[in-house]
């Protein structure tokens, strides 16, 4: 029984970010926590399950790779709709999950040779993306023209910044974008994730919520965004992300 404590001592903190990363794949969240869910079943039946000569986060991060490929693989050969690429999977766990290129390969249980090819096969990827129309909310001017800079040399265009709710309201209904990059709090004391809300009530359009305070939206408590990156923020990661949450909105499109 202290064993099982432990195990869930150790992984507890890693928890929250793993569910990020698996609605990420998905691009729905009662999806990505059901295959978390099913990693936590995996452990519960088979404590060895996890490699614990790993590091414990590259080891639940890996257990959950397993049973996502497996899923993936049967829901490609059912033709049940587009899985994400394995060079995307790479990419996410890089850029956004901050592994290390090597520990990436060791999650995903492939050679550094393979890991190279996947790296170079996202890049191309990043590079034909469709231009998007984009709308920032942010109140941290700097911060807004480095997401803007961004943005621009993907080769998307910003169609608007706002720094409010009533302003990021308005300008999604005025120019409604194709992707939303929101902070969760707003220069007038408002809140970015209420104003996301107010926008989707009319619009299925994404948002990648970027924020100094991951974990008040990690909660579990509430319905949480499919996207959500960590200030400071890296450049690649914000470009996986919107190369991520476009891949899920066309998935989406085909399928409506």
């Amino acid at each position: 029984m202290k064993e099982r404590e432990n195990l869930s001592t150790v992984i507890a903190p890693h928890l929250p970010y793993l569910r990020r990363y698996a609605r990420a794949l998905t691009g729905d969240q009662r999806a990505g926590d059901g295959y978390v869910a099913q990693t936590l079943e995996a452990l519960i039946a088979d404590r060895d399950a996890m490699d614990h000569d790993l590091d414990p986060r590259v080891a639940l991060y890996r257990l959950f790779s397993r049973i996502w490929t497996a899923a993936a693989g049967a829901a490609d050969a059912a033709m049940e709709g587009p899985v994400t690429p394995r060079s995307r999977q790479l990419l996410l766990l890089v850029t956004v999950e901050d592994f290390s290129p090597e520990e990436a390969a060791l999650v995903m249980e492939i050679d550094a040779e393979e890991a190279g090819m996947l790296n170079a096969a996202a890049a191309d990827e990043l590079s034909t993306l469709a231009r998007a129309r984009i709308l920032i909310i942010e109140d941290e001017p700097i911060i807004a023209l480095d997401i803007e800079n961004i943005v621009a040399e993907m080769g998307h265009a910003v169609v608007g910044v706002a720094d409010t709710h009533r302003e990021a309201v308005a300008a999604a209904a005025e120019m409604r974008p194709d992707l939303i990059l929101a902070d969760i709090q707003l220069a007038d004391g408002s809140s970015g994730v209420e104003a996301v809300e107010e926008i989707q009530k009319t619009s299925d359009v994404p948002v990648i919520f970027i924020t100094a305070y991951p974990e008040r939206l990690l909660t579990g408590d509430r319905v949480e965004p499919l996207f959500l990156l960590t200030k400071p923020f890296r450049p690649k990661s914000v470009e996986a992300a919107i190369a991520q949450a476009l891949f899920h909105k066309k998935t989406w499109a085909s399928a409506g």
